[in-house]
């Protein structure tokens, strides 16, 4: 059964002179596809030299609507019936009211969808998304520094950036200085993103934590991406004379797509990161900023696409690291299930529960309880390092230094003093440690 037009879906027999009218409409909802190389009557007649309209659309979308949409689009090829036709894919903005640049901010350029058709938008209307606009932006914020660099984002774009690369990637605020979303990608800034990794179920007994900040955003993701991939074990076990079978803690593109997700979303305005934490039965992944303005619990689990950040998203898609827009969360709930995503006021949780149904994996334990023993002796040599640098150390001191809660310093302490290779002189307030065995 063929579909017909609705309020998500348009078609357009051949590449017309009102695409961005269309375009501006889906913007202004909740967004939808345009499919063109479809009649009305949703009968396929294709697209001659499909790369060709696709270039085209793409600079017309890119010059003549406003606010800038980079990162809120996707433009595809699909095969129909043995023809070719193109899909142009979009979210809902969050700066509306959008409008075709020629036309202005008016009921002649600013359009909605209403049912199966775009429709002028009302004065009344245009005045009121202008005043609940959401007024903090990283695209309007300045940069705290306005030096900056960026060798590591040129690294990744394989050196395809030419030398107006800070303006088309929206690195300028209205007055033409760097903005927030510049210093996000510089190769030096005071953006930290955090892992932490605990011993047991929950968080008493903090082991370990890295930051991986001060530097370019990408980096730092990759950094943590690897990082996560390392925690994310291999199980193995022997099955008689067949080969082995193996299968990792959690499904490892559901924990890449969490990650990136994390990174692309997250509100970075009031200077939270996202933190990922690795727990001996599960990893959690979270971010800032909760559900974006019009966005309902529902259509963010069926897939509705509205990025919080258009520019950070125009550059994870130019660099391939998210695919068509809205597909993530569907693909982790498909593996995970609704209850896997948590969200509450601003916080987004995605908890990944490790998967260890494979029967007898006691060499995958040991592997595991030999990796966690490396983690808590390096820890413990840390503290008697420290401790025979300064006898008079506190036990604050020691988390603030380890980057480890108190709880964790002085579980830490105990096991030493067991194993006598430290001891307390004195009082608790008033002595100091001694290292009896170096």
């Amino acid at each position: 059964m063929k579909q017909t037009e609705t309020n998500r879906i348009e078609y357009k027999e051949k590449l017309t002179d009102d695409l961005e009218k269309g375009v501006v409409a889906f913007l202004n909802s909740k967004g939808g596809n345009i499919y063109i190389g479809i009649d009305k009557n949703s009968f396929v007649v294709g697209v001659n030299n499909p790369d060709k309209a696709q270039l085209q659309i793409k600079d017309r979308l890119r010059d003549n609507i406003r606010p800038s949409i980079l990162g809120l689009f996707d433009i595809l090829t699909e095969e129909r019936d043995g023809k070719t036709i193109i899909v142009v894919n979009l979210a809902g903005g969050t700066e509306t009211p959008y409008y075709v640049k020629q036309k202005g901010r008016s009921e002649a350029g600013c359009f909605i969808r209403v049912g199966s058709s775009a429709q002028p938008m009302p004065e009344e209307m245009i005045n009121s998304l202008l005043e609940k606009r959401h007024p903090v932006s990283l695209a309007n914020i300045p940069s705290r520094q306005q030096d900056l660099i960026f060798k590591q984002l040129k690294i990744f774009y394989e050196g395809k950036l030419n030398k107006n690369f800070a303006k088309s990637l929206d690195f300028y605020n209205p007055e033409g200085k760097y903005n927030q979303v510049a210093y996000l990608f510089s190769d030096v800034n005071r953006v930290s993103i955090r892992v932490g990794k605990y011993a047991g179920k929950d968080k008493l007994d903090l082991i370990e934590t890295e930051e991986y900040g001060d530097q370019c955003l990408l980096t730092a993701m990759n950094k943590v991406l690897d990082r996560m991939d390392t925690e994310n074990i291999t199980q193995a076990r022997k099955q008689g004379m067949n080969p082995r079978l193996e299968k990792k803690l959690v499904d490892k593109d559901a924990l890449r797509e969490v990650i990136i997700n994390a990174f692309a979303h997250n509100d970075y305005s009031l200077g939270d990161t996202p933190i990922c934490e690795i727990f001996e039965d599960k990893f959690i992944i979270t971010s800032y900023g909760g559900l974006v303005d019009g966005l309902t619990l529902d259509k963010f689990y069926s897939g509705t696409s509205m990025p919080r950040n258009r520019e950070i998203m125009r550059i994870f898609k130019d660099l391939e690291l998210v695919e068509q827009l809205g597909s993530g969360v569907p693909k982790i709930i498909e593996k995970y299930g609704r209850k896997a995503i948590s969200i509450s006021g601003r916080v987004v949780q995605t908890t990944l529960k490790f998967d260890r149904n494979m029967g007898d994996i006691n060499i995958v334990s040991k592997t595991r309880g030999k990796t966690r023993g490396k983690t808590r002796e390096k820890t413990r040599e840390k503290i008697q390092k420290k401790i025979h640098g300064n006898p008079f150390i506190t036990t604050q001191e020691l988390a603030d230094l380890l980057g480890l809660t108190a709880k964790g310093i002085e579980w830490n302490l105990k096991k030493l003093k067991t194993a006598k290779i430290i001891r307390r002189v004195g009082s608790a307030k008033s002595g100091h440690w001694e290292v009896i065995k170096k």
